[in-house]
């Protein structure tokens, strides 16, 4: 930065003066400079609206769906307008005709959505939802041409679907990015087809990343606030390179028009699951056979770890993946082939993405030391998923007899799982352990679900066969100054850890 400063001073400064001027125009060169992240917007988005527009495409289907039941022998009510004074009468009538055992006539619907061409050759990405049922799809380009599609494969877990079009002559088409170099605050530019108007463009930016909308077990979109409205759907979220990073999957809405609020399948997650699809016409998943807890602070404080992190394994299917590999009941899985597993989707998706006879290091602290385990990951069944062991909610009861035991610190009382307890509670199998008999109403085992009839078969990573190893190993924990002791329960043949803090009294 050049200094120009006035004065009256004609004669030629000094040495020691020239200096100082020197310092002063230094320091006001550092104040005066711009920190290199203080960007502003761009100044247009219309070169990279040219660039990526004509990959984009719409999506037309017709599906069948099922119509109001109507009967045979019965006449259709007739098409009154709203407001004829006798449309709530007959509606009355006809409405009591109509029972059980009428049919329920197919009747057509038009829906539309979004899409992209990620090959010359008329490969084109959508979501599931938008052609699922349909029984004819149609893609419609920016320069007006239409063409039949035929599905190549769909994702119903990732909401994906790749569709095929023969246009005859190469088409336009936009390039993945890389969604995990994404980054919150970043500019994002969505384009789609919303409300059927054809290709829109908005403008925002990354919101946020990882969010879990509890749509299934691989949820990992990205959060945008680009407008998106019903349409949309399918649609690519594009970076400032014109790269794909997301496809526009779902919008939170009271009213159904946009908030500000939409949700983006991430880049990474879409190119591995349609370059599958696109091979074979189906998705591939790793499977594990086990079912997992999340590792809550109690649980954390029961099996003195540090963080509270990882998945507990709280079961295994039988001849499980995990189960011939070595991993047990109880173990913490702390990571996969390296990967840090700090919630259960990370262990989930981990999985999924891993190809079977693929032998996976899987890092578990079991008794207080980590140790590795080598599985060789095998081929999701049918119907199967690396599972979250769900609590049931149970009333609780009381009960008093002398062959019982209390444990204070839980407000529990126990009894063996003798002939008579298996009788009276209904106990599969030939369960051991100890039976909860009574609950402590306001004690910490009511407040974490125990109720009469659970049987408790362990302590920690530890098996129990009888009351009294429940009640010694309580105490040992209790005497130890844990925050909590972890029980595993057995409730009508299904098993699931539990941990309880330790009360004072």
């Amino acid at each position: 930065m050049t200094l120009t400063l006035s004065s009256r001073q004609t004669t030629a400064p000094t040495a020691r003066r020239r200096a100082a001027l020197a310092a002063s125009a230094a320091l006001l060169s550092f104040t005066l400079v711009a920190p290199a992240f203080a960007r502003g917007a761009p100044e247009s988005f219309a070169d990279l609206v040219v660039q990526v527009k004509p990959a984009v495409v719409n999506i037309s289907t017709t599906q069948k769906i099922e119509g109001p039941t109507v009967s045979r022998d019965i006449p259709q009510m007739p098409d009154l307008p709203e407001g004829s004074p006798f449309r709530d009468f007959l509606e009355k009538f006809f409405n009591q005709r109509q029972g059980q055992g009428m049919e329920r006539p197919e009747r057509k619907v038009n829906a539309l959505g979004s899409g992209f061409i990620i090959d010359p050759a008329g490969y084109v990405v959508t979501n599931n939802h938008v052609i699922a049922k349909a029984t004819d799809i149609k893609v419609k380009l920016t320069d007006n041409g239409e063409y039949k599609a035929t599905l190549v494969g769909k994702d119903e877990k990732t909401d994906l679907a790749l569709l095929k079009i023969d246009a005859h002559k190469p088409l336009p088409f936009v390039p993945w990015g890389d969604s995990d170099k994404a980054r919150e605050g970043d500019w994002i530019l969505a384009v789609g087809n919303p409300f059927g108007l054809g290709g829109t463009v908005t403008a925002g930016i990354i919101s946020a990343r990882g969010r879990d909308l509890s749509s299934g077990p691989y949820d990992d979109y990205m959060q945008i606030d680009a407008p998106i409205n019903r349409g949309n759907s399918g649609g690519p979220s594009f970076n400032m390179n014109g790269e794909v990073i997301g496809i526009n999957t779902a919008i939170f809405s009271p009213t159904g028009g946009s908030v500000g609020i939409g949700f983006a399948v991430p880049s990474n997650v879409a190119k591995t699951v349609i370059a599958e699809l696109r091979s074979t016409g189906t998705v591939e998943r790793g499977w594990l056979g086990v079912q997992i807890q999340p590792v809550t602070q109690d649980v954390a404080d029961s099996l003195g770890l540090k963080d509270a992190k990882g998945a507990l394994v709280a079961g295994m299917t039988d001849n499980s993946p995990a189960g011939k590999g070595g991993i047990k009941q109880g173990d913490v899985i702390t990571a996969f082939n390296g990967q840090p597993i700090t919630e259960l989707r990370d262990l989930t998706r981990a999985v999924a993405m891993t190809r079977k006879n693929t032998v996976a290091k899987v890092e578990v602290v079991r008794a207080g030391k980590s140790q590795t385990i080598n599985v060789t990951i095998g081929a999701m069944p049918k119907g199967e998923e690396v599972a979250a062991a769900q609590p049931d909610q149970q009333e609780d009861k009381t009960a008093t007899k002398d062959n019982e035991t209390g444990i204070e610190t839980l407000g529990l009382r126990l009894a063996p799982a003798s002939a008579e307890t298996r009788t009276k509670y209904g106990l599969k199998g030939e369960v051991k352990g100890a039976v909860v008999v009574a609950v402590q109403r306001d004690a910490p085992a009511a407040e974490r679900g125990i109720s009469v009839g659970d049987v408790i078969v362990g302590v920690g990573q530890e098996r129990v066969s009888s009351v009294g190893d429940v009640v010694s190993k309580v105490k040992r924990a209790s005497d130890s100054k844990q925050k909590a002791v972890l029980l595993l329960i057995d409730r009508k043949g299904s098993e699931r850890f539990i941990p309880i803090p330790l009360s004072k009294t």
